[in-house]
């Protein structure tokens, strides 16, 4: 398989960013002028596009695994996206959809905790819970507020 078979297949099988298909150019033993030319064409042919590839991470990453924005975020200047992308990215994100999933899971952390007796190291295990899970602290705590008002 030849250079533009491999990186057309490695395209067309899932989105991917700018830096990950230069990283595999340069893996598959291209050099500087045909990475440049390569990038160019996959751009030109629509299989290598940064906004749709943002977008794809952001609906996937909060769907599928439930990340919140500054997990995804992260993942996205991880990836190198521009500024603009990662701007258009994040307006994939519903607002109420995001609430409703913060909601539920908080909701579940906090449950599964029903056997810790001590209020403070609860509200503590559930907020780190969810700051890893990506999510704005000062909502976080705003619902574990919430949460430990309806106990008592």
């Amino acid at each position: 398989m030849d250079l533009r078979e491999a990186i057309y297949h490695y395209c067309r099988y899932q989105e991917r960013c700018h830096a990950e298909v230069r990283n595999k150019l340069y893996e598959l033993g291209a050099t500087t002028p045909e990475v440049n030319e390569m990038m160019a064409e996959l751009i030109e042919h629509g299989l290598l596009n940064e906004e749709r590839f943002a977008r794809a991470i952001a609906r996937g990453k909060f769907r599928m695994k439930q990340w919140g924005r500054k997990k995804i975020l992260q993942q996205l200047k991880q990836k190198q996206i521009s500024e603009y992308c990662i701007k258009k990215a994040m307006t994939e994100i519903d607002e109420d959809e995001y609430e409703a999933v913060m909601r539920k899971l908080t909701t579940q952390k906090w449950n599964e905790l029903k056997g810790e007796k001590n209020q403070p190291t609860k509200k503590m295990k559930t907020m780190r819970y969810m700051l890893q899970k990506g999510y704005e602290s000062d909502m976080v705590m705003e619902m574990i507020k919430e949460l430990s008002a309806e106990i008592k």
